[in-house]
């Protein structure tokens, strides 16, 4: 079993972190929030005071943080990650940031003969919890088939994007995705409830037809009609509104640099900050809320 010192122990860190405990590696975490510490703490894992302390004495270390500002500072800042890296450590960012930073931290790393992945993930806080995440890995092979242990714990599926940065590409694209499927299944949804539709009867249609896909079938954003996901509970936990306004607009600085057509990101992205900017409570709700930009009464709705 590895030592592992993980930073970032937010609504993705810490189920991520408890999988590590679970499967037997020892976890020193650091986070800014005494609660998640306190958690990880009831698990058996060992609270930190710092993120260099977190690292400190630690085979592998792994980050999840919420920009790449913060990765920056956390690998390269004065007394930094990276200026305290050995040979042979290893060095996992789970982070969603753009693929430049990446890079910037993938060479000071290498620099001091440390390995280095990036290693976003999807699959959601319901993904962290049951340790089915998928990991989308940039960097070696052999850094990666060092890492697959690890991986392990935490996802099902771990697949290779290629160089370094590759990870943050892939889920940058995949986070369009998700952010156009959830703000069409939103409107769809709307649009049935107001003509007099069930929402369950038409959720059915879409999942049984071509309509079908991940939000609508895992993640539905009507409440009430799956348990376990935001939408039935408030639109609490989940993926907050502000960080797919972030990651729809990696998309749009990524589109930007390759001169590529991105009109229904574009779209998205709007609606999501639309949303977020109406009431600033939404920001912190999960992603599938944006039902509520499409149906404002929906706290209120009876079937008839």
């Amino acid at each position: 079993m590895a030592s592992i010192g993980f930073i970032g122990l937010g609504n993705m860190g810490l189920p991520m972190a408890l999988n590590l405990l679970k499967a037997g590696h020892g976890v020193k975490a650091f986070d800014v929030n005494s609660a998640a510490l306190e958690a990880l703490a009831q698990a058996g894992g060992t609270p930190a005071n710092s993120a260099t302390l977190a690292a400190e004495d630690t085979e592998v270390v792994i980050t999840m943080l919420p920009n790449g500002s913060i990765v920056e500072s956390v690998y390269l800042g004065e007394g930094g990650l990276a200026s305290r890296a050995t040979p042979g450590r290893l060095f996992i960012d789970s982070s969603t940031i753009d693929p430049a930073t990446t890079q910037k931290v993938a060479a000071a790393l290498e620099t001091v003969g440390a390995g280095f992945l990036d290693a976003p993930v999807s699959g959601g806080i319901m993904g962290a919890k049951a340790g089915t995440l998928c990991f989308m890995v940039g960097g070696p092979a052999g850094v990666l088939a060092k890492a697959r242990p690890v991986f392990d714990c935490m996802g099902k599926k771990i697949i290779h994007t290629g160089a370094y940065g590759s990870g943050q590409l892939a889920k940058i694209c995949n986070n369009l995705m998700a952010g156009i499927l959830m703000a069409g299944t939103a409107e769809a949804l709307a649009l049935g409830a107001k003509n007099g539709l069930s929402p369950k009867v038409l959720s059915e249609v879409m999942i049984g037809s071509s309509g079908g896909n991940f939000m609508v079938e895992k993640w539905n954003p009507w409440p009430n009609l799956m348990p376990g996901v935001p939408a039935s509970n408030h639109y609490n936990g989940g993926f907050h509104v502000k960080l797919m306004v972030k990651d729809l607009g990696l998309a749009m600085d990524c589109a930007q640099q390759a001169n590529a057509a991105v009109p229904l990101g574009a779209v998205a992205r709007n609606l999501f900050t639309l949303h977020g900017s109406l009431a600033e409570e939404n920001n912190v709700l999960d992603m599938s809320s944006i039902q509520k930009l499409y149906f404002a009464d929906i706290d209120n709705y009876n079937e008839v």
